[in-house]
């Protein structure tokens, strides 16, 4: 979890349907149906079930949880946690007995902004080997 300080607890038993903003990191031991958006760090506990699009710093998953995950930096699936969705993010660790449905995205542009003039050359140089990619 970040060391902001600030994290914002949905206990166990809790139910929760719509939008989360939170300015810090939080943690989600219930239920939540809708959108999640954390300025830090979101981690689904074991016990809860999340279905919800979450766009936060790192998130980590315990629980079972249906959705997309877009994360600035690492996203978890920890032992026993399920993700069926798609997940975005800069490093993806996935334990023994994670389940993992989906498709995942490492995007280290938006990380590493020094690398955009390199991804520019990139672009721009081998484009006819792209478009065979696109058609395989």
């Amino acid at each position: 979890m970040a060391d902001d300080g600030e994290v914002t607890v949905l206990g166990q038993g809790a139910s929760l349907e719509g939008n989360i903003v939170s300015a810090g990191s939080l943690r989600i031991d219930g239920k939540v149906k809708g959108q999640i958006n954390a300025d830090g760090d979101v981690t689904i506990s074991a016990q809860s079930g999340v279905e919800a699009d979450i766009k936060a710093e790192n998130c980590t998953v315990a629980g079972k949880f249906r959705g997309n995950i877009v994360v600035k930096g690492r996203a978890e699936l920890a032992r026993g946690g399920r993700v069926d969705g798609n997940i975005t993010c800069k490093a993806l660790v996935v334990q023994e007995g994670a389940i993992f449905q989906g498709q995942s995205v490492m995007d280290q542009q938006a990380a590493a902004p020094a690398s955009a003039p390199k991804a520019a050359a990139a672009e721009s140089a081998p484009a006819a080997p792209q478009a065979e990619k696109a058609k395989v």
